[in-house]
């Protein structure tokens, strides 16, 4: 069983090693027999951005990335790549870290100008991943990715995610964030949606119901659809042992159904 695991938002608050997340996390992962691990890092790039005083920008959900914005992306991404693989390690579980650049591992062009060095959409070339995986590691994705000119851009974590379920037809992608369910009225804590049809997640994709990071993520559950994913649960990462409990369906979530 191969399962794509996205790690971003307030999950990612706390990256010290002693971190409950990291702990529960590789005690989820050792039950699995293959698993990815992609992780974001929002706040994290934007108090960076916030230190060195550049306004951080975002359009439907996307950090619109100029070149001195890239920098700092990179930097604060490899450093909680750097932390997230720390944590897994001192929680005695093999985990190794990879950037998108590593082994031509993910590559884009321009999603716009306007949105800068921004990835579009995404190719993999997994062949690094599946090695690792053969050997019994987890790979950790730092999602920065190789642009056209040799350059870095900036990937959404959600959206490298549901390229690499794609690409290792993996049988499930689950999208850890820090919120329980997807909602038909972002505005309504009442209008949650356990499960969610194709049909009705573009719906919320069309109508502009689904609204700044909660795209990304719906558009990665497509695209792992697409490629024959069983599964796709987008769920509460801060929860204790989330990813087993979205597997186990013992937590809060939203499963998109095929």
């Amino acid at each position: 069983m191969t399962v794509v695991v996205k790690v971003g938002g307030h999950a990612l608050d706390d990256l010290s090693p002693t971190s409950p997340i990291f702990t529960d996390l590789a005690e989820d992962v050792a039950s699995l027999e293959r698993v990815v691990i992609v992780h974001g890092g929002g706040p994290q790039i934007a108090d960076l951005l916030s230190r060195v005083q550049l306004e951080s920008r975002f359009h439907e959900g996307l950090r619109v990335t100029d070149d001195a914005t890239m920098e700092v992306v990179s930097m604060a991404l490899s450093h909680v790549n750097t932390l997230v693989v720390a944590g897994l390690v001192r929680a005695g579980h093999r985990a190794a870290g990879v950037n998108g650049v590593s082994g031509n591992l993910l590559s884009s062009v321009v999603e716009s100008q306007s949105l800068g060095r921004l990835a579009g959409r995404i190719r993999v070339q997994a062949d690094l991943l599946v090695s690792l995986l053969d050997a019994g590691w987890t790979p950790v994705v730092s999602p920065v990715t190789r642009g056209e000119d040799g350059g870095l851009l900036n990937c959404n974590a959600d959206a490298a995610a549901g390229a690499l379920a794609r690409a290792l037809n993996a049988d499930a992608l689950v999208l850890l964030s820090d919120i329980d369910h997807v909602r038909s009225d972002p505005d309504d804590p009442s209008s949650v949606l356990t499960t969610l049809t194709r049909r009705e997640l573009t719906d919320l994709l069309d109508s502009g119901a689904a609204r700044d990071g909660m795209r990304p993520k719906l558009n990665a559950a497509l695209e792992a659809l697409d490629a024959g994913a069983r599964r796709v649960v987008l769920a509460n990462g801060t929860r204790p042992h989330a990813l087993r409990g979205v597997l186990n369906h013992t937590i809060p979530s939203t499963e998109v159904l095929p």
